[in-house]
C-alpha cells in the first residue's frame, strides 16, 4: 500500500479548524501511514465528535489537542534579569560556557541554575550546566546523548588478577565491546526496554525501534569508554554492602546511541518551530509538559534512559561472563537528563547537562581521564548547586587544540607512567585534554563527600 493521502478538504468537512488541519494530517500520516484513508477519516471524525476523550491518548493526543486548545505560533522574548544561580570553581570555567548559562537562566520558564567546576561549552545549556524550569523541558538542556550514564560494577575478584590475568581481562574488552556508528553485536541481546509501548505509539520512536535493536549493549565513540581497574572503598558506602578495601571495578561511560540522537534532534526541531527565542538562545526552545509534544518527548526521554541503562547492563553482563567473578556492588547514575523534583517548596523540572545527581545520601561516581582516579561520592544535597555535582574532570583543551599540542607518541609516555593499556582511543581524548581531577573535586567539596576512589588500568574505547 503507498503513502496515506489526505487534503485538507477533507479534514475541513469533518468539521476542523482551518488553522489546525495541515498539521493534523502531518500527524495522521506519522501514525498511520499505511492504513486505508477511509479507516484515517473515521478516526478523525470521532476525534472531532469527542476530542476531550483523546487527550491522554499517546498517539492521538496531539490532534485532540488542535482543536480544545490550539496555540498560535508566537515569538518568545528573554527576560531582562536573570534567575538566581551559582557556579562551583569559576577559575576553571571559560567565559563561553558562562554566558551559554547566562542566557538560560533569561528563560521565562527558568527558576534557577547552576555551573559545575567541569563545565565548558555546549549546544544550548553548557556541558556542566544545571537548569531548574517551571513545567517546562528543553530537549539541548538535556542533550543530544540523552541518559548518558556511569555504571561501575564492583566484583570480588582479587584485585592481583588485573596484573596476573591482564590479556584475560583485555581480550574481553576486545571481544565483548563495540564503539562508534559501525561496529554492533553479531548477536544483539533481547530485552525487555523493547518492549515499551512508547516505540509502538510515538510514530519517531517506531521508525527508530530497528536502530535501538541493532545498536544495543554498544558504546558511543569520542570520551565514551569500557574498563577495567581498581576501585578503593574507604567507608562503607550506602546502598552497597561492602566493606572498607580493595576490589576490581568495570566501569562503563556511554548514553542512548543513536536512539537518544534522533529523539533530541526531532523535539527540539519542534520545540523551536512552536516557541522561536532570539538568536543567542534559541538553542534553548522549550517544550510544554502540558502540552501533548511536550509529554511526548518526556516519555521519548524516559524510554531513551532506560535504553542507556539496558545497555550498560547488557555490556556489564558480558565482560563479566568472560572473566568471571561475582557483582558485589554497583554504583550508577545518568547525568545527560531531566528529573521532576521538589526546590524550594514546589516541583521544578531540573536539567543536568553532563552533571550527577548529588541529593542528600545519593551515591554517583565522577570520573578523571583515562590515567587519573576517579571517585565513588554521596551526595550532600547542596541547595545552590540543585543537589548536582560535576559529572567529571572536563575538559580544558578541544578536540582540535588537543592535536595540535600533542602527539601519538606523548599519550603514549603519558599511559606507561601511568600503568594503563589503552585499547583504541584516539589523540584528541588524550589524558592532558582534561582538567586536573584533584582540582576539580576540591572545587566542589561542598556538594559531595568521597568516599572511595576508581583508577583505571585496562581501557577500551573507539578505534
Amino acid at each position: 500500500m503507498g503513502h496515506l493521502k489526505l487534503k485538507g478538504k477533507d479534514l475541513l468537512k469533518l468539521g476542523y479548524p482551518s488553522s489546525g488541519v495541515t498539521k493534523a494530517i502531518a500527524m495522521v500520516q506519522r501514525q498511520f501511514p499505511k492504513r486505508d484513508k477511509n479507516f484515517v477519516l473515521s478516526v478523525l471524525a470521532d476525534i472531532r465528535k469527542t476530542p476531550e476523550a483523546y487527550l491522554g491518548d499517546l498517539a492521538l493526543g496531539g490532534i485532540a489537542e488542535l482543536l480544545v486548545n490550539p496555540k498560535a505560533v508566537r515569538r518568545q522574548s528573554l527576560n531582562a534579569q536573570r534567575a538566581p544561580f551559582a557556579v562551583f570553581g569559576a577559575e576553571h570555567i571559560r567565559e563561553e560556557a558562562l554566558h551559554q548559562l547566562y542566557s538560560a537562566l533569561k528563560l521565562p520558564v527558568a527558576t534557577q541554575g547552576a555551573l559545575m567546576p567541569d563545565a565548558h561549552p555546549g549546544y544550548g545549556l553548557p556541558i556542566g550546566g544545571v537548569l531548574a524550569t517551571a513545567n517546562a523541558v528543553i530537549p539541548y538542556g538535556v542533550g543530544l546523548d540523552i541518559g548518558c550514564r556511569l555504571s561501575l560494577s564492583i566484583l570480588d575478584t582479587p584485585v592481583s588478577y588485573l596484573d596476573g590475568a591482564k590479556d584475560r581481562y583485555a581480550k574481553a574488552l576486545v571481544d565483548h565491546t563495540r564503539f562508534g556508528m559501525r561496529e554492533v553485536h553479531a548477536s544483539p541481546a533481547d530485552d525487555a526496554v523493547f518492549e515499551s509501548e512508547a516505540f509502538r505509539s510515538i510514530p519517531l520512536l517506531r521508525k527508530l525501534k530497528g536502530k535501538a535493536v541493532k545498536q544495543f549493549g554498544s558504546s558511543g565513540g569520542g570520551n565514551h569508554f569500557v574498563e577495567f581497574g581498581e576501585v578503593a572503598l574507604a567507608a562503607t558506602v550506602p546502598g552497597l554492602d561492602l566493606a572498607p578495601g580493595r576490589y576490581i571495578g568495570l566501569l562503563s561511560h556511554s548514553g542512548s546511541r543513536g536512539l537518544g540522537a534522533a529523539i533530541a534532534q526531532y523535539y527540539t526541531k519542534a520545540a523551536i518551530a512552536q516557541c522561536p527565542l532570539p538568536k543567542e538562545a534559541q538553542q534553548l526552545a522549550w517544550l510544554d509538559l502540558g502540552t501533548h509534544l511536550g509529554t511526548e518527548y518526556w516519555i521519548a526521554m524516559q524510554l531513551a534512559g532506560d535504553y542507556a541503562a539496558a545497555c550498560h547492563a547488557d555490556i556489564h553482563r558480558r565482560l563479566v561472563r568472560a572473566v568471571g567473578g561475582r557483582v558485589r556492588g554497583q554504583v550508577e547514575h545518568h547525568h545527560n537528563f531531566a528529573w521532576k523534583e521538589r526546590h524550594g517548596g514546589r516541583e521544578l523540572v531540573v536539567h543536568r547537562k553532563g552533571a550527577t545527581p548529588a541529593g542528600v545520601g545519593v551515591v554517583g561516581y565522577i570520573p578523571g581521564s583515562m590515567v587519573d582516579k576517579g571517585y565513588i561520592v554521596v551526595g550532600r544535597g547542596h541547595p545552590d548547586s540543585l543537589h548536582s555535582a560535576s559529572h567529571g574532570a572536563g575538559r580544558q583543551h578541544g578536540r582540535s587544540e588537543t592535536n595540535r599540542l600533542w602527539s601519538p607518541s606523548d599519550m603514549k609516555k603519558v599511559l606507561a607512567q601511568h600503568r594503563v593499556t589503552l585499547i583504541g582511543g584516539s589523540l584528541e581524548e588524550a589524558p592532558m585534554a582534561y582538567k586536573p581531577i584533584g582540582e576539580v573535586m576540591a572545587a566542589q567539596r561542598e556538594l559531595v563527600d568521597i568516599v572511595g576512589t576508581f583508577q583505571p588500568r585496562i581501557v577500551r574505547m573507539d578505534g
